[in-house]
């Protein structure tokens, strides 16, 4: 991006955030000729995406773009826009120009061919430096000030003591409220919210559930996996939601993928109603039909225990599940205990804590935000990634949607700046300095 004057050093941008959303606005910046610097609290970048890639990091999935939209729900308007700009596709090649291999695995999910994350940062990295993106750790984001030419001052804290940096513009990508210890706390939350941005409340996602499960259950069977089930339940809109898997019993109740896909649904309906009704069937390879002959059988001296193991190998920890969350009346009565079979109702409590989450929901609104992420009564700040009001399924999702929204964060800061450049800047009204402290990714 050429300067005002052709002479003058390039537009200073501070990325505020060093997880991917961040990451790729630096590099989307600095790749259009702008002096960029990237904060973090944390003593290194990316502390998340390490994690994520611990059990293999799933970058996106390779399901067709419809479908794959539609994961994002009650946010799909919003999100689809930053897909076609940079989606499945666009990634796995930006993957590629890492010089990092793809796979598509069995479930459709899109891996590195390592299926490691830390050689895909370190490559990342290193061309980000090259690039002349300059990183500053251990900088805790405190606020900003607005002058009257538009200017922003950021304040951070450091172990230096408290330090402020004047740039043009800012991309904030803060990260939501899960996984604090990463860097991922959401304190940012009231910072923005004295500064007067539309937020809604951060909220678990992709996240376990409490159950009150017996004392007998807790002790002997948390950590065992109920595997190739199906599960459902009702979001308070009266829409099912179906899906595959397998999830574990936990002490406190269930985690796991097949819980996570349905966690906005169950989570929705337990701050409407106070709980939630998880519906899951045991044998889903079985019609009920077929599951009734079979409880329906005779069962001459041998237990029932051994009965459906026998006939339907029902066996170990679903029968611990089936025990559990039935009356002892059930088990009398071949059709309802059949019934229960392919249906068993798991009562769910509350969601575990927000921290224990893999993501979060809520967060800046899009309505604040105008088409290129730019909050609408903040010229020149920019928002992007997790500490939006989004929330999409584990598969991919997230990440993909992080990276585009980092993506269309750093060409709307670009495309901004280009016109700050060439038009005489307004008189604004400064923007309250913020009075918390925010932290972010």
């Amino acid at each position: 991006m050429d300067s005002p004057t052709g002479t003058s050093p390039p537009p200073a941008v501070a990325v505020i955030g060093g997880g991917p959303a961040g990451l790729m606005a630096a590099e989307v910046l600095s790749r259009g000729g702008i002096s960029v610097d990237v904060y973090d609290a944390m003593p290194s970048v990316g502390r998340k995406l390490l994690m994520a890639g611990k059990g293999g990091l799933n970058i996106t999935h390779a399901e067709p773009g419809e479908e794959f939209g539609k994961r994002y729900a009650a946010r799909q308007a919003e999100i689809t826009p930053l897909l076609d700009a940079f989606g499945p596709s666009a990634l796995r090649e930006w993957v590629h120009g890492l010089g990092v291999d793809t796979f598509v695995g069995s479930s459709g999910r899109v891996f590195p061919s390592d299926m490691k994350a830390a050689p895909l940062l370190r490559a990342w990295l290193h061309r980000l430096r090259a690039a002349g993106v300059r990183f500053h750790m251990r900088h805790r984001w405190c606020g900003w000030t607005q002058s009257s030419d538009g200017s922003l001052k950021l304040s951070f804290a450091t172990p230096q003591g408290e330090q402020q940096h004047p740039v043009q513009a800012v991309v904030l990508a803060l990260g939501g409220g899960s996984w604090a210890r990463l860097g991922s706390d959401g304190r940012w939350f009231a910072l923005l919210e004295g500064a007067g941005v539309a937020l809604a409340p951060l909220r678990p996602a992709n996240c376990g559930f409490d159950a009150a499960w017996s004392q007998h259950l807790r002790e002997r069977f948390a950590g065992q996996p109920i595997k190739a089930v199906s599960a459902s339940c009702i979001s308070p809109d009266g829409v099912v939601h179906r899906r595959r898997g397998e999830f574990m019993l936990t002490a406190n109740g269930v985690e796991g993928g097949l819980v996570y896909a349905l966690s906005a649904a169950l989570r929705d309906t337990i701050d409407a109603h106070g709980s939630a009704t998880l519906l899951v069937d045991l044998l889903p390879e079985h019609t009920a039909a077929r599951v009734l002959a079979e409880v329906a059988r005779p069962r001459g001296a041998r237990s029932l225990s051994s009965h459906l193991q026998s006939r339907l190998q029902l066996k170990g920890a679903k029968m611990v599940l089936l025990r559990e969350c039935l009356a002892a009346d059930h088990f009398a009565d071949p059709e309802r205990l059949a019934a229960a079979i392919k249906a068993l109702p798991l009562h769910l409590l509350a969601t575990r804590p927000l921290d224990e989450a893999i993501s979060s929901a809520g967060g800046v609104c899009f309505e604040s935000l105008d088409e290129q992420m730019m909050l609408r009564d903040h010229p020149g700040v920019f928002c992007t990634g997790e500490m939006l009001d989004w929330e999409a399924p584990t598969g991919g999702y997230l990440l993909t949607a992080c990276l585009a929204s980092g993506h269309a964060a750093g060409r709307g800061a670009l495309a901004w700046l280009k016109k700050a450049t060439h038009a005489a800047p307004e008189a604004a009204a400064p923007a309250p300095a913020a009075a918390a402290e925010g932290h972010h990714e």
